[in-house]
């Protein structure tokens, strides 16, 4: 006699519903400390991971975002003075982000912003760490 997968089927429902829910309350949360600093929440989430120098692509992969998305919001905090394009100390082919002093201003003063009121703040330091291991762990074995 073989098991119903059933019940396994409905809790993975219900932990795919729990992170849907916590990624739409963070993105939310995202976009209303965005907005007070005048930023879109794309131009927030590349100022965040912004945290140091790094290539178009490498800025694309922490955004989880393509390349060419990248290039238009890099493009929009460019002309607002926030980033700028440099070459690249290893790659002639290749070009390097790096935040002017205004953009790292902003930058400290969205990850101030950040973390007043997150989500995430219900949880203590230990929970937080656990609940990262958790993710991880869940996204590697896809």
């Amino acid at each position: 006699m073989t098991m119903s997968p059933e019940p396994q089927a409905v809790a993975e429902r219900e932990l795919c519903g729990l992170v849907n829910g916590l990624a739409q309350q963070i993105a939310v949360h995202v976009r209303e400390r965005a907005v007070t600093l005048g930023l879109t929440a794309a131009q927030a989430t590349a100022l965040r991971e912004m945290t140091g120098p790094m290539t178009m692509r490498e800025l694309a992969e922490r955004m989880s975002c393509e390349p060419s998305n990248a290039t238009f919001i890099v493009d929009k905090l460019e002309k607002q003075g926030l980033i700028e394009r440099r070459a690249h100390p290893t790659d002639r082919r290749a070009k390097q982000l790096v935040l002017t002093p205004e953009g790292t201003t902003l930058r400290d003063r969205l990850l101030e912003l950040l973390v007043q009121d997150s989500p995430l703040a219900a949880l203590d330091a230990e929970q937080q760490r656990t609940l990262q291991h958790l993710l991880e762990q869940a996204i590697v074995r896809s």
